[in-house]
C-alpha cells in the first residue's frame, strides 16, 4: 500500500474490462476471491477482505480475503455495532486508522490471524443506493492514510460494488429460503399479504406473537439451520417461493391504475408529509388515527402505483406503552426501539453517501440522519435527530411522538417540514405535489419557496405563487386544541435564518400564520399557514368540510361561508390491512378473485347479496371467537404483570361469551369522544348486560394523552368497572396498550362498533369503516363519516344529528338516545333468530353495510380522489378545465 500510494505516484482505478473479468458465472465465491485478489495486487497491500451484509442487515460475514486465515471465510461474523468493519457499515462512510488497536471500536478476532496488522482502511460497498458490504485493506506498517488514498479505494469500491451485489445475491453462505424471507421482511408490503403473514407466523407461532408480529426480529433470532429445519418439516419452501414471486410480481407490475391515470407524476412525484405513519404494530411511529390514516394512504398509493414518497420522523421511543395499575390509572412507559429490528436502512443521497442534514436556527443548529423504508412500491423517508454533534436535548428531539413542550414541538416540525423537503432534494427528487397531512409539516412550503427563489432567481411573492399551486393541505380536526400555535419569539428563533433567505420581514412571516396579520398578540398557527400557502385545501368528511368552512371563514372575509375554499375528501381505510383473512376468502369466492383491484367500484360489492346467510354468519362467528381468545390472552397477561391472584386469573380465562352481543369501543380517550356515555344510567345498563336471554358485553381499549388528566379519569372509570362493579365486572373488559394489533382484532370480531363523540367534533373517524369490511355494524352518533354513510338500514344511529349549546343537555340527550337504540333496535334485532338459529334480519344489515359502504370508505377510493382532484391538477396534468366567470 505504501509503495502503491506514495506521494506523486499515479494510481489507476479498476477498468471496466478488469471488473468484467472478475465474474465467474454461477460461482459467487470465486468471483469474490477474484475481487480481493485484484484489489490487493493493485494497491500492493498485505490484506484485502470483503465483508458482506447478511440478510438481517445487522451483521457482517467475511466472504473473501487475501491475508487473513482462510478458515475464517464464511464463519467470521460480527454485528454492525462491533469492530472497525462494523463502524464502516454503520456510518456508510470510509474509516481510516493508523493503529487499529488504539481505536475505541477495535475488536480483535484472534482466529483471523490479524494480530500482525496495524493500519486499517475500510470503505462501504454501495450499489444503487443500497449498502452491500465493506471492502477492507490492512497493512503491517503503521501509517496515516492520505485523502487521495482513501478516495482511490472508494473509487475502486464503487467499481466493484455491482459485482459484489450480484455475488451477494447468489452467495453460497446464504440459504435461498432465508434470503427470500429476508427480502419479504424488508418491505412492509408483507403486512397486507395474508399469505405472507401466515408464512412468518408458521415459522414459530409463539415467538411471532411475543415479538409483536415482527418478521425481522423473528428471522434475526432464528439460526439458519433451525430455520431450514422448520421450513423442511412444515413444507414451507413452496410457500416461501410463492410469496416471494407474488411480491416481485406486485412490485414489477406495469398495468396499474397509476400507469394510466397518474403518469404525469412519474418525473415529479407526490411528497406526502405527515408527523406519524401507522403502518404496522411492529413499527411504532404512530399514536392513533392520523398516523393510521397516513399509513393507509401510502399503502393504497402503492397498490394503485401512484408515484408518492412519504416524509416523516423516526421516533426512537415511539408513543408510549400503556400500563394500568390496580386502581385503573394509566401509567406510561417508554422503551427504545431497536432499529436493527425494523425494515429500514440508511438513506443514501445522490452523491452515494448517507444523507445528513443540518438546519440552522438563531440559537444553533440541529442535525439529523435519514432512514429509508420500503412500503410496497413507495418509499418512506424518516428523519432522526439522534446523531453525534447535536445537543442532548436535540438528540432526544425525535425520541417521542407528541412529547415535550412547544419548543420541542416547533423543532420537530422544523425538522419534518424544512428538513423533509431538503432530504428530497438531496435525493434529487423534485416533487410535483406537496401534500401536507395536517399543519405539522407546514414549514415545508416555506422551504420549497426558498428553493424556487434560488433556482429561478425570482422574488418571494412570485415563488410563493408558483409553489402554492402545488400544495395540498388536509385539515383533520375541528377541535381548537388540535391546531399547533407558537409564540412570535419561537418562530423567529427557529425560522429566522430561513426568513433571511426568503427576504421577508419578521412581521410578514408571522402574517402567514395569523388570521389577522395586524394583530401582534395573535399566535402563529400552523393550520393558517397551510391554508394560506396552499391552492387546494380539504377536510376529511362532508360534515367536517362544513365545520371547517365556518371555522376558518374569517380568513376569507370577502367570501360567503359556502364559498370558503375548503372542500372535502372523506377518509377511507386500506382494505387489505384491515380485512380478516377469512372474510377475504369469502370475498374471493363471491366477488371474484380480482375484486381487490376493483374495491373502489360500487358494482364490485353488489354480489355480497348472493352470499349464503349461513356462510357469512359462520365466518363472523369464527372471527368473534378469535377476538375472545385474543382478549383473554391479553387480560391474563395484564393481570400477571400486576401479580393478581390465581382466582382472578381463573375468572379472566372465562370472560366473554360467543353467544353474547359483543360491542366494541376503541380509540383515543379524549373527553369529547365520551367513552363513558354508556354509563349514563348504570341501573338500566346492568339490567341490559345481565339479561340471561339477551346478554351483551363490552370490549374497550384506548389510550389517553399523557398530559390529558380528564381523559385519564374517563379511562379509569371504564377500567374500574371490570374489576370492582358487582353487576358489570364480567360484562366490561379493558384491553391495555391499544395499537394496530389490538384494533385489528376488535374491528374484525365485534358484532357492533360503538362511536359516540360529541357532534360535530369528530372530523371523520375510520375505525368504524374497518368494521364495515368485516361485517360488523356501526352504532354511532351522526358525525364524521357516519353522517354521510348512514341510510337507515346499514347500521344504527344515535340521535338525529342534533346538538345543543349546553354541553350537559347535549350529553344527556345523546345518552338517552344511546340507551333507546340499544334497547329497542340493536338488542332485539340481534337476538331475533329463525329455526336455523340465524339472525336473518341482522345478516341482511351486515350485507347492506358491506354493499353500500365497502366501496365508498376505502383508501383506494380516497387516494384516487386525491389523485384525480388534487395531485394531477396541481401538476398541470389535466387536459381540460372549465372555469366559471363571475
Amino acid at each position: 500500500m505504501a509503495q502503491a500510494c506514495s506521494e506523486g505516484e499515479s494510481i489507476h482505478v479498476l477498468s471496466a474490462d478488469e471488473v468484467s473479468a472478475l465474474i465467474e458465472e454461477g460461482k459467487p465465491a470465486n468471483t469474490l476471491i477474484n475481487v480481493v485478489g485484484l484489489v490487493a495486487a493493485r494497491f500492493s497491500t498485505d490484506v484485502c477482505s470483503i465483508y458482506l451484509l447478511e440478510p438481517d442487515r445487522s451483521n457482517l460475514v467475511l466472504a473473501a480475503s487475501v491475508g487473513l486465515h482462510p478458515d475464517c471465510v464464511g464463519t467470521l461474523r460480527m454485528p454492525l455495532h462491533e469492530g472497525l468493519t462494523g463502524l464502516v457499515a454503520e456510518l456508510v462512510q470510509p474509516v481510516a486508522v493508523s493503529e487499529a488497536a488504539s481505536h475505541p471500536r477495535f475488536k480483535f478476532f484472534k482466529e483471523s490471524g490479524e494480530g500482525e496488522y496495524h493500519s486499517f482502511l475500510g470503505v462501504p460497498l454501495v450499489d444503487r443506493g443500497i449498502l452491500q458490504g465493506v471492502l477492507i485493506i490492512q497493512t503491517k506498517d503503521i501509517r496515516e492514510f492520505r485523502s487521495d488514498e482513501i478516495q482511490m479505494l472508494q473509487e475502486a469500491g464503487s467499481e466493484i460494488a455491482p459485482v459484489v451485489c450480484e455475488a451477494r445475491t447468489l452467495d453460497r453462505f446464504l440459504a435461498p429460503a432465508q434470503e427470500r424471507l429476508w427480502t419479504l421482511a424488508r418491505n412492509i408490503a408483507w403486512s397486507w399479504d395474508p399469505e405472507c403473514v401466515a408464512l412468518f407466523r408458521d415459522l414459530n407461532p409463539t415467538r411471532w406473537r411475543e415479538l409483536n408480529q415482527n418478521p425481522i426480529a423473528l428471522l434475526t433470532e432464528t439460526p439458519l439451520n433451525e430455520l431450514e429445519q422448520r421450513a423442511t418439516q412444515l413444507g414451507l419452501h413452496s410457500r416461501i417461493n410463492y410469496c416471494f414471486r407474488r411480491q416481485r410480481e406486485y412490485l414489477r407490475a406495469e398495468s396499474t391504475w397509476g400507469t394510466i391515470n397518474a403518469g404525469v407524476l412519474r418525473p415529479r412525484p407526490v411528497a406526502y408529509f405527515s408527523a406519524e405513519f401507522g403502518l404496522h404494530e411492529s413499527v411504532p411511529i404512530y399514536s392513533g388515527g392520523l398516523g393510521v390514516l397516513a399509513g393507509d394512504h401510502i399503502k393504497s398509493a402503492s397498490d394503485l402505483d401512484i408515484p408518492l414518497i412519504g416524509v416523516g420522523l423516526f421516533y426512537g421511543q415511539g408513543y408510549f406503552l400503556q400500563r394500568l395499575n390496580s386502581d385503573g390509572w394509566q401509567h406510561e412507559e417508554y422503551v427504545h426501539t431497536d432499529v436493527t429490528k425494523l425494515p429500514m436502512q440508511v438513506a443514501i443521497g445522490a452523491n452515494g453517501e448517507p444523507i445528513r442534514l443540518r438546519l440552522e436556527t438563531r440559537t444553533g443548529s440541529i442535525s439529523a440522519k435519514v432512514w429509508r423504508m420500503r412500503v410496497g412500491r413507495c418509499d418512506l423517508l424518516l428523519l432522526d435527530s439522534d446523531v453525534e454533534g447535536n445537543e442532548p436535548q436535540d438528540r432526544d428531539l425525535t425520541s417521542r411522538l407528541y412529547g415535550g413542550d412547544n419548543r420541542t414541538r416547533i423543532r420537530q416540525e422544523l425538522l419534518l417540514g424544512v428538513g423533509g423537503y431538503r432530504v428530497l432534494r438531496a435525493m434529487v427528487v423534485t416533487p410535483g405535489v406537496l401534500h401536507l397531512n395536517e399543519g405539522h409539516s407546514g414549514f415545508a412550503v416555506l422551504e420549497a419557496i426558498r428553493d424556487c427563489m434560488q433556482e429561478e432567481g425570482v422574488d418571494f411573492r412570485t415563488a410563493a405563487s408558483q409553489v402554492s399551486r402545488e400544495v395540498i393541505f388536509t385539515t383533520h380536526t375541528p377541535v381548537p386544541a388540535g391546531h399547533d400555535r407558537f409564540d412570535a419569539d419561537l418562530i423567529e428563533e427557529h425560522l429566522g435564518p430561513l426568513r433571511d433567505e426568503l427576504r421577508i420581514s419578521h412581521e410578514d412571516l408571522l402574517g402567514f400564520g395569523r388570521v389577522h396579520p395586524e394583530d401582534y398578540n395573535e399566535q402563529f398557527c400552523m393550520t393558517v399557514l397551510g391554508l394560506k400557502l396552499s391552492r387546494r385545501a380539504n377536510a376529511v368528511s362532508a360534515l367536517h368540510g362544513e365545520i371547517s368552512r365556518s371555522m376558518w371563514w374569517s380568513l376569507y372575509p370577502t367570501k360567503p361561508e359556502d364559498a370558503v375554499p375548503i372542500g372535502h375528501i372523506t377518509n377511507g381505510v386500506h382494505v387489505p390491512s384491515w380485512l380478516a383473512p377469512q372474510m377475504k376468502r369469502l370475498y374471493d369466492r363471491h366477488l371474484g378473485v380480482d375484486w381487490q383491484g376493483r374495491s373502489g367500484d360500487k358494482h364490485t360489492w353488489a354480489e355480497i347479496e348472493k352470499v349464503d346467510d349461513g356462510e357469512l354468519w359462520e365466518t363472523h362467528l369464527t372471527l368473534k371467537a378469535q377476538l375472545i381468545e385474543f382478549a383473554r390472552y391479553r387480560l391474563i397477561t395484564q393481570a400477571s404483570r400486576r401479580s393478581e391472584s390465581k382466582e382472578s386469573m381463573a375468572r379472566l380465562q372465562k370472560l366473554l361469551s360467543l353467544d353474547a352481543l359483543t360491542i366494541g369501543f376503541a380509540r383515543r380517550f379524549a373527553t369529547y369522544k365520551r367513552a363513558n356515555l354508556i354509563l349514563a344510567d348504570i341501573e338500566q345498563l346492568a339490567q341490559m348486560v345481565n339479561d340471561p336471554k339477551r346478554p351483551i358485553q363490552f370490549v374497550f381499549s384506548g389510550k389517553a394523552h399523557p398530559h390529558d388528566e380528564p381523559g385519564k379519569r374517563v379511562l379509569q372509570e371504564i377500567a374500574r368497572l371490570m374489576r370492582n362493579h358487582p353487576r358489570l365486572a364480567d360484562r366490561f373488559i379493558f384491553i391495555e396498550d391499544y395499537d394496530i394489533n389490538v384494533g385489528r382484532h376488535l374491528v374484525q370480531g365485534v358484532d357492533v362498533w360503538l362511536n359516540n363523540p360529541r357532534r360535530p367534533l369528530e372530523a371523520s373517524g375510520t375505525s368504524g369503516q374497518k368494521v364495515v369490511l368485516n361485517g360488523g355494524l356501526n352504532l354511532s352518533i351522526l358525525d364524521g363519516w357516519w353522517a354521510e354513510a348512514y341510510d337507515g338500514m346499514n347500521g344504527f344511529a344515535i340521535g338525529r344529528g342534533r346538538t345543543h349549546l349546553n354541553m350537559d343537555v347535549h350529553d344527556q340527550r345523546d345518552g338517552a338516545d344511546l340507551y333507546r337504540v340499544l334497547r329497542d333496535e340493536v338488542i332485539p334485532l340481534y337476538y331475533q333468530r329463525d329455526r336455523d338459529g340465524l339472525p336473518r334480519q341482522w345478516i341482511q344489515r351486515m350485507k347492506r353495510t358491506i354493499k353500500t359502504l365497502g366501496w365508498r370508505f376505502n383508501a383506494d377510493r380516497m387516494v384516487m380522489d386525491y389523485c384525480q382532484k388534487c395531485y394531477v391538477p396541481a401538476t398541470g396534468g389535466i387536459s381540460s378545465e372549465r372555469r366559471l366567470v363571475c
